[in-house]
């Protein structure tokens, strides 16, 4: 039995249940998990209504996704939300690899001081999303028990029919999001499918809630003794909940292998039989490396697992889902707003395809790496591993699930090109990073929570730029100060130097020097850059 007390949430009809006339959402979503939760926040935080609509009343049932990255906290901390999942979650950094009881190499994900958020931390996805539920501002109608089962649009909106306990109802949106998991409804009323592969290889996951003195750390073993001829990953979560994640081989039975009397065994195998724990969850899945071929179809948009699939090793999943919907919420703000055209919602697919195909071919080389094919690629990895205990060289082949780090828009429609004068610091496409910066007044804060989440310049040591957008300077009379001069080393300032940065805090263009009419040149590529098209060759292809 799970120590978690599920929350249950109300069912309320719909106004249009009710006899009342409603208007054409802006934005209906679809899908109350950690994807879905964080577009509707972050447009109505926006002043956009929000419909979002969820087919159950809970949040999910087990931890699934467990791993959040740097790169994911410092998007729901610019919707003011990372402070209690971090506090809640399991901060981490470091990780060792083992082949047998031998430790082959260890790793530190973030070496540097100076960051706000961890590398990491693991909370099941239970605990988000009712932290999220809980933040969802009065802008989003959230609406429980509202299955989407019908579909269809033309030019100007999208209708849906959505079935609930006092039956079904039809409602209007300008534009829809469909954040309704790997198992799609939206995805499949509209007879779309995924292109890519689907492995044969099974893992079991055990959420088991134990006290241990583990250190907090992501352990994974090749071939251990307690679990021969496979691999075993140990994540510490809150709670003193452990997930174990034990290779079953492409054989084995979903159906059995859940059950306690083959679950227990394992476990204690590994645990020892005096281990003392309770069985949380289990769960059977297998990799599967795929995605739609386009993610925007007309007025619908897919993100998250709708979109794509990748295996669990390397945190891919929910991060890869929550950077979706980081980059399509402020475009349909701007759009909605009127600031774009609506042709800019088309950077949607420019830059999340590759993103997400930069995901796929990771998660892929790590399914390889784990789960060799042939006996060539078995005897390369017993090689690499045997190599990486004595030689550096072969440690940066070692890949027992590389962790997820955040896309860079390098070939983005929406970026001004670079100039020849940088030689270090983030290019255009890229993600902000972060440093700590001290205010006039003296008072400590950080470069990112200043960025905010519209359009801003970062100007170090000149004058402001003529421009109404916020500017954030470092340096100069009445600047921030950058006391251990690490945003200057981040960003490879110098006087003069300038960067515009995107409302999801990445970088639309960099100068050494920018007056006011090169900037807005910038801002008008940056909201309304004419359609690229993307590279839609089948997956198998690639």
């Amino acid at each position: 039995m799970s120590s978690f007390d599920y929350p249950t949430y109300p069912y309320r009809p719909a106004p249009e249940q009710l006899g009342e006339t409603a208007p054409t959402s802006p934005v209906i979503v679809i899908g109350a998990g950690p994807v879905g939760l964080t577009i509707a926040i972050d447009l109505g935080q926006r002043g956009i209504p929000v419909i979002l609509l969820d087919d159950d009343d809970t949040v999910s049932h087990g931890s699934r996704a467990i791993c959040w990255s740097k790169r994911t906290l410092e998007i729901v901390d610019r919707l003011r939300l990372a402070e209690p999942l971090v506090e809640r979650g399991i901060n981490w950094r470091v990780g060792r690899v083992f082949r047998n009881d031998r430790e082959v190499y260890r790793f530190d994900l973030l070496p540097e001081a100076g960051h706000k958020l961890p590398a990491f931390i693991n909370l099941q996805q239970y605990h988000v999303e009712q932290a999220l539920i809980e933040a969802t501002p009065e802008t989003v109608d959230l609406r429980f028990r509202h299955k989407v089962v019908a579909i269809c649009q033309d030019a100007d909106r999208v209708e849906l029919t959505v079935e609930t306990p006092d039956g079904r109802y039809t409602t209007k949106a300008r534009y829809v999001v469909a954040a309704d998991g790997a198992h799609s409804t939206t995805r499949a009323a509209l007879g779309l499918s995924f292109e890519g592969r689907v492995f044969d290889e099974r893992f079991l996951i055990a959420d088991v809630k134990m006290k241990a003195d583990f250190p907090t750390e992501r352990w994974f073993w090749f071939d251990p003794p307690f679990h021969r001829g496979g691999s075993t990953l140990l994540h510490r979560q809150a709670d003193d909940i452990w997930r174990i994640d034990f290779q079953l081989g492409p054989d084995a039975d979903p159906q059995s292998e859940r059950r306690p009397d083959r679950v227990l065994p394992r476990l204690k195998a590994m645990l020892g039989p005096k281990a003392e724990f309770d069985l949380e969850w289990v769960s059977i899945y297998t990799f599967r490396c795929r995605r739609m071929r386009r993610f925007r179809h007309g007025r619908i948009f897919f993100a998250g697992d709708s979109a794509h699939q990748v295996s669990p090793f390397g945190a891919r999943g929910g991060n890869g889902g929550i950077q979706d919907v980081d980059n399509l919420a402020w475009k349909l703000a701007a759009v909605l707003g009127g600031q774009a055209s609506d042709r800019l919602l088309d950077s949607y697919d420019d830059e999340r395809v590759p993103a997400t195909d930069e995901n796929i071919l990771n998660s892929t080389r790590s399914t390889d790496f784990i789960t060799p094919k042939t006996a060539t690629s078995r005897a390369f990895r017993d090689a690499v591993l045997s190599l990486a205990e004595d030689a550096p060289f072969a440690r940066a082949l070692v890949n027992s699930g590389r962790l997820s780090t955040p896309h860079s828009y390098a070939d983005s429609p929406l970026s001004t090109p670079d100039s020849d004068a940088f030689t270090g610091g983030p290019p255009p496409g890229a993600p902000c990073p972060d440093a700590p910066i001290t205010g006039p007044d003296g008072v400590s804060a950080w470069l990112l929570n200043q960025l905010g989440g519209d359009f801003a310049l970062l100007v170090f040591e000149a004058d402001p730029v003529d421009t109404d957008l916020r500017q954030v300077r470092i340096g100069g009379t009445g600047g921030w100060t950058d006391p251990e001069g690490l945003a200057a080393g981040r960003y490879d300032l110098r006087p003069g130097t300038c960067y515009l940065i995107r409302p999801d805090q990445h970088v639309a263009a960099r100068w050494r020097y920018a007056d006011g009419a090169t900037v807005r040149r910038a801002l008008h590529r940056a909201r309304a850059a004419e359609h690229s098209t993307i590279e839609t060759a089948p997956m198998e292809a690639r």
